[in-house]
């Protein structure tokens, strides 16, 4: 007979420790998702020096949010919703200041190892190819809602799936696929001039 018990979470005992005072189980937890929260920042913001202060905050955040911690969704969901709603505050304080250009975006976007393929490294004008495309998805995604731009990095290059998604967002899953697939289809024709030269 299978078990249809709820899975515990794996970060259970760390967060245990963490909400007794432990620093380094939070230490721990921070190790374990600083790198997926360092790319889901990078990827909302485009902006390496943003996306450092934006985790010291989310993860000050956390530590003093722990003891309202309830354990109702898993700790990496809760700590999400808390670098997704982080983000999206600051993308807002940052639209309101100025209008950002496309040429203050971090450069780095473009020299990402993920988005690179090293065997274009060899031919000079495959690699300007990639980095054409590469600042075009840049351009085309900051052309995108907030809400859409946020799916788009969860999915795409966060990779979680539509129902992680949504209790990050907490949306339902349906509202996750009709923006995801807004998205595509608006990403799509920003890039339809780029496929067709």
């Amino acid at each position: 007979m299978p078990d249809d018990s709820p899975q515990a979470d794996p970060d259970d005992d760390l967060v245990a420790r963490a909400r007794a005072g432990d620093t380094r189980a939070f230490d721990a937890l921070i190790l374990r998702y600083g790198e997926k929260l360092y790319g889901l920042v990078y990827n909302m913001t485009s902006h390496k020096e943003d996306t450092h202060d934006l985790l010291q905050d989310i993860f000050a955040k956390a530590y003093h949010s722990l003891p309202r911690f309830r354990g109702q969704s898993s700790f990496y969901t809760w700590v999400y919703q808390i670098a997704v709603n982080m983000t999206l505050n600051f993308l807002k304080k940052r639209k309101r200041r100025a209008g950002m250009s496309l040429n203050d975006l971090d450069s780095g976007v473009l020299d990402d190892p993920a988005l690179i393929d090293d065997a274009h490294m060899a031919n000079p004008e495959k690699q300007s190819n990639l980095h054409e495309l590469q600042k075009r998805l840049n351009e085309a995604m900051r052309g995108l809602s907030e809400p859409h731009r946020t799916v788009v990095t969860l999915f795409d290059i966060q990779g979680l799936p539509h129902a992680e998604i949504a209790k990050i967002l907490r949306l339902s899953e349906g509202t996750v696929r009709s923006r995801l697939h807004y998205a595509h289809l608006h990403l799509q024709s920003l890039l339809q001039d780029y496929w067709e030269e």
